[in-house]
Formats: C-alpha cells, structure tokens, sequence
C-alpha cells in the first residue's frame, strides 16, 4: 500500500525501502516484447545477475544504471533500437557483465562495432553470442586504446553545426550488399547484410 497523506519523510522513506527491498528478490527479469525504451529508474537490485529486454524499443541506455544493477553479469538487449555507439555509454560501467547481445539493433551495423564494445566493455567475454578472443582485444585496443583513438570517439560524439550531413547508401551500395547475401556462408552473416541494407548503414561497401 502506498503511505497515507501527511505522513512524515521518514515514514515515507521506510515505505519506499519496505518496496525497494521487496522487489530486490530476483536473479533474472524477463522484461520481453514489450514497449520499453529507455533503459533507466530502476531501483537497486543487487541481486539481479541477468535482465532480458528482447523485442523491445530501448534507444537509451542511462549513465547511472551500474549504480542500479551492480551485479548484472548477462543483458540482452536483442532486437531494439540503439542506434550510435555514443549510446552504449551506459554499459561502460557495468564491471561484471559478461555476456552482451545487441543483435538487431541499428548500432551493429556500424564501422568497427564489435571492436569498440569489445575496448570499452572489457569484463564482456560474449558478444552477440560470440566468444571474444585475444586477437579481437588487441586489435580493439589499438583502434581505441591510443590519445588519437579517444580524441576521434569524442568526435565522433559532437555534432558541429555546418557539417554536412551524410547521404544514404547509393544504388551501388545497395546492389553491393544483395551480392554480398547472396555470397553469404551462414544465416547470422546473412541477418547482418540484411540488417545493413533496410538500415542504410553499409559500412566497408
């Protein structure tokens, strides 16, 4: 029951601890196929080890949210909107995630995606289902890890007024990515090429 009017700050804040401590129960949240779209106000659960958000409409990611769930070691964010990887800042200080999935949203098909999760998300050791190995951290900290590397994320970051601003894929590009499908080994690259191409985000074409 919520506290009846009148009541002191106190009173109020017992209430609200009674609640926060009543919800702070679960292992996993199974919050699926709904309409969510910023990934915020949670209270503290300390517990909570794995948060599931398939199918969804999530496109923010709150800084805070490592002070909300501190012990999240899976997240699953598959199928939602996310759309720059200045939007994954959220994740950054979530210390004990391990397991990532960010399949199906925009954000995947950007240049260098995986890398760059891959340097400013360390304790992930799966990415979209997928081991990160050795190789892969190398190579992420290289693209990430130097002075010149930051200063052209936090450029990336900034619009400036006058710049012009970045066409849609050419008819080339389009036909490019068909071959590209057509060429493809396995049903994950052909989900990715497609993702690509109804996006209008087509790197390395």
């Amino acid at each position: 029951r919520q506290p009846r009017p009148n009541k002191s700050f106190t009173e109020i804040k017992q209430w609200y601890q009674r609640r926060v401590r009543a919800s702070d129960q679960f292992d996993c949240i199974d919050f699926s196929d709904n309409e969510i779209k910023r990934l915020d106000g949670f209270p503290l659960l300390s517990r909570l080890s794995m948060l599931l958000l398939n199918n969804n409409k999530v496109c923010r990611i709150a800084d805070d949210l490592y002070a909300s769930v501190p012990n999240i070691q899976t997240l699953v964010l598959t199928g939602n909107n996310i759309e720059d990887l200045s939007d994954l800042a959220g994740l950054e200080k979530l210390t004990k995630l391990k397991y990532l999935s960010l399949m199906r949203n925009p954000v995947t098909t950007k240049a260098k995606y995986r890398f760059y999760v891959i340097h400013h998300c360390p304790s992930v050791t799966v990415l979209d289902y997928k081991r990160v190995r050795l190789q892969e951290r190398n190579t992420a900290k290289k693209m990430f890890g130097g002075r010149q590397a930051k200063k052209e994320a936090e450029k990336a970051k900034t619009f400036v007024p006058g710049e012009p601003v970045k066409k849609g894929p050419t008819p080339q590009d389009k036909e490019a990515i068909r071959a590209a499908i057509a060429k493809a080994s396995s049903l994950d690259e052909i989900r990715r090429l497609e993702m690509m191409l109804s996006s209008g985000s087509i790197p390395g074409f």
